[in-house]
């Protein structure tokens, strides 16, 4: 009896693990269609013009800066501004005492005058003497003396009226005008200073400030690729529906509303640092931008118009290839390989692979995997 107990126990043993294996192939067999499916964000891939910019350092100068300079020697008189004012073109800015050139021009008056009645005295005497050669009452001698003494006297009027243009011109260097309109420096001398060619002669500077250029560097890559973007820096192209404007930074770190424009770009590139000079105009009629501080620029260097968009987080990189899940029928994802182009403000141009309007998943692809079905939110409904 012992030993046929012993086979019941082993029998039923046996029973027990086939029931418990049952039960667990069961169990697994449900468990995938009864575990929820992951849930994932979708977005829209959207149409959109895209801005593609470059960013670099530039300075500001101003659009002029002129140097007033005495042009004659002689002690400063008068000063006729405030210091740091805005002075306007042609006023009067500083007198240097003219007697001395006063002088000069009433001695060239003079001298103009002795050599007028010198001409006229030789003008007569010619007339006198050719009537006289016609009647053999005068030498062909004479009528050439006098004719060379009235040429000599016409040509010494000549050089009087030159030396009296001369001295009237010297005089009026004694008056110093503005030669633009801006904003002028304090003064370098003081009154009573002797100035001119042989003293000091710089005597203030005037900035025209209400338009201000920016200065900055390109590299070589820069400009071939302006290039194959089709455009051409310091030209301005008609045709195109938009400009290479720039914006720059002021010193609290804020956007200067206004923009300026490309207008000269240097033709060759320096061979010591491989980048080339460009200038922008940029209008400042509120001098918010100060002329000599640095700023950052950003100048507009292509406009890709109707491009496909998508958020730069739905890309994935592996293996240096980009893709995204992309939400196909029945809520299963396609693993899509895709090419993508610049990024901007979070967003990436997509130029193959994606067609406008496909919902692509932005978050949740690390539960993913080609083919699976899932659940999904757009943007807006998170929103």
């Amino acid at each position: 009896m012992p030993p046929k107990k012993r086979i019941l126990t082993l029998s039923g043993l046996l029973c027990l693990v086939a029931v418990i294996v049952a039960v667990a192939i069961s169990v697994l067999r449900k468990s995938p269609e009864s575990a929820p499916l992951p849930v994932v964000m979708v977005e829209e891939a959207r149409i959109d013009d895209v801005e593609i910019y470059g960013e670099y350092v530039g300075r500001v100068r101003a659009a002029q800066f002129v140097e007033v300079r005495a042009r004659v020697e002689g002690y400063l008189e008068k000063m006729l501004f405030d210091e740091g004012s805005q002075v306007e073109k042609g006023q009067v800015l500083f007198v240097i005492n003219p007697d001395t050139y006063q002088a000069n021009v009433d001695k060239a008056l003079a001298q103009l005058k002795k050599n007028e009645a010198q001409a006229q005295k030789a003008k007569r005497d010619l007339e006198r003497v050719r009537p006289l050669y016609e009647q053999n009452a005068a030498s062909r001698l004479d009528v050439d003396n006098a004719v060379a003494a009235y040429e000599t006297a016409q040509a010494e009027v000549a050089m009087s009226k030159a030396d009296l243009a001369q001295a009237r011109l010297e005089l009026s260097y004694t008056t110093v005008r503005s030669p633009i309109s801006g904003r002028i420096s304090e003064r370098n001398v003081d009154l009573g200073t002797l100035v001119g060619p042989g003293a000091k002669s710089l005597l203030a500077t005037i900035v025209k400030s209400d338009t201000v250029l920016i200065d900055f560097s390109m590299t070589s890559l820069d400009y071939l690729k302006s290039r194959e973007r089709n455009v051409e820096l310091g030209e301005r192209d008609s045709s195109r529906s938009w400009q290479p404007y720039v914006t720059i930074t002021l010193a609290d770190n804020t956007v200067y509303l206004r923009r300026g424009l490309v207008d000269f770009a240097d033709p060759q590139v320096d061979p010591k640092t491989g980048t080339f000079s460009v200038r922008a105009t940029m209008p400042n009629p509120e001098r918010a931008v100060l002329p000599g501080q640095f700023t950052k620029v950003k100048i507009l260097l292509d406009v890709r118009e109707d491009a496909t968009v998508i958020p730069v987080k739905s890309i994935i990189v592996e293996r240096g290839a980009s893709y995204v899940y992309v939400l196909r029928p029945h809520n299963k994802v396609e693993k899509r390989f895709v090419e993508i182009g610049p990024e901007i403000d979070n967003q990436v141009v997509v130029e193959r692979g994606l067609a406008p309007g496909e919902m692509v998943v932005v978050e949740g692809q690390h539960k993913l995997s080609p083919g699976m079905e899932v659940t999904y939110k757009t943007v807006e409904e998170a929103e």
